[in-house]
C-alpha cells in the first residue's frame, strides 16, 4: 500500500511538471511528446528508486526502537505513524491489494477490447452503409468512411480510418476542409497509435488516479498539436475555432473543445471574442 501512494505522488509530480512546462513552452511547441515522456517516467522512476533505495520503514523504527532512540518518545507522544506496528499493519494489506490489483487490469483489459470491437463493428456498419448509399470513397483529397452520425473521428492502430458523419459533407467547403483536415493530421501523425501504447499503461498500473490524469492530458495534447497543425496549414484560426464549436455542439463535447479553442486563439495571438458571443 505504501508503494502504491508512493508511485502516485510521483506521477502527480511528474504531472504537475507537465501543467508548469506547458505554460513555459512556446504555445505552437508540439506538447504530446512531453506527456509521453512524462508517462513512462511515471512507471519508470518509481521501479528505479525502489531497486536502487529498498528501504523498510518498519525495520528502521525497529532498530530504532532496540536502541531507545524513539522508544520514550513513543510512548509519550503516542505518535501512532512513528510506531512500527503501525506500519507493519499498513503492510498487512498488501495481500489484499494484489488480488484486487490483478482484477483491475484485468477489467481495464476487458475494457479495451470490448471499444476494439465496438470500433471494429462501427467500421463494418459504415463501409456497409457507404456501399448501399454510394456515399463518396474520396472527399477534398482525404478518403472518408461516411457515418450516419459518429464522428468526425479517426479509429484504428496500424490502419487509421477517417470517419465523417454525413452532416459533415453539407458543411461550406472551407469548413468541410478544416474538419477532414484535422482527421487527415490525425491519421497521418498516427496519434490513434500513440494514444493506443500510452493508454498500455494503465494494465500495468489501473490504481494509478495520476495516471489517468495524464493520460487525459495527453488526449488534450494530441488533439491541441492537431488543431496547431491545422491552422498552419490552411490559416485563419479564428474560423477554425468557430468550426470547433459547431462540430462540439454537434457532438455534445462542448468543454473540450473549450478549452482548445482557447488554447488555440492564444497560440494563434487570436482574441477568442467568439467564445464569449457563444457562451
Amino acid at each position: 500500500m505504501l508503494c502504491l501512494s508512493y508511485v502516485i505522488v510521483i506521477s502527480t509530480l511528474l504531472g504537475i511538471v507537465g501543467i508548469l512546462a506547458e505554460r513555459v513552452l512556446p504555445p505552437a511547441f508540439p506538447r504530446r511528446w512531453m506527456w509521453c515522456v512524462l508517462i513512462v517516467s511515471s512507471i519508470v522512476l518509481p521501479g528505479y528508486n525502489r531497486y536502487h533505495h529498498n528501504f523498510s520503514v518498519t525495520a528502521a523504527l525497529e532498530q530504532q526502537s532496540v536502541r531507545g532512540v524513539l522508544q520514550n518518545s513513543l510512548h509519550a507522544a503516542s505518535l501512532g505513524i512513528a510506531d512500527p506496528a503501525w506500519w507493519v499493519r499498513a503492510e498487512s494489506y498488501d495481500t489484499m491489494i494484489n488480488p484486487l490489483w490483478v482484477a483491475a487490469s484485468a477489467l481495464v483489459v476487458l475494457w479495451g477490447l470490448l471499444n476494439a470491437i465496438r470500433v471494429v463493428w462501427l467500421v463494418y456498419t459504415a463501409r456497409k452503409l457507404a456501399a448501399a448509399t454510394g456515399s463518396p470513397a474520396i472527399v477534398d483529397g482525404v478518403r472518408v468512411l461516411v457515418t450516419d452520425k459518429l464522428g468526425p473521428a479517426t479509429v484504428g492502430v496500424l490502419r487509421s480510418r477517417v470517419l465523417v458523419p454525413r452532416w459533415v459533407l453539407a458543411l461550406p467547403k472551407l469548413q468541410r476542409r478544416y474538419v477532414l483536415h484535422h482527421e487527415e493530421q490525425h491519421r497521418k501523425s498516427h496519434d490513434s497509435l500513440v494514444l493506443f501504447v500510452a493508454s498500455l499503461t494503465l494494465i500495468l498500473m489501473p490504481w494509478n488516479i495520476a495516471l489517468w490524469w495524464q493520460l487525459r492530458r495527453l488526449s488534450l495534447a494530441v488533439e491541441l498539436d492537431c488543431d496547431n497543425r491545422v491552422v498552419s496549414t490552411l490559416g485563419n484560426a479564428r474560423a477554425y475555432g468557430e468550426l470547433l464549436l459547431k462540430v462540439a455542439e454537434a457532438a455534445s463535447r462542448g468543454p473540450d473543445f473549450s478549452r482548445r479553442c482557447l488554447e488555440l486563439a492564444r497560440s494563434k495571438n487570436v482574441s477568442p471574442f467568439f467564445l464569449r458571443q457563444r457562451s
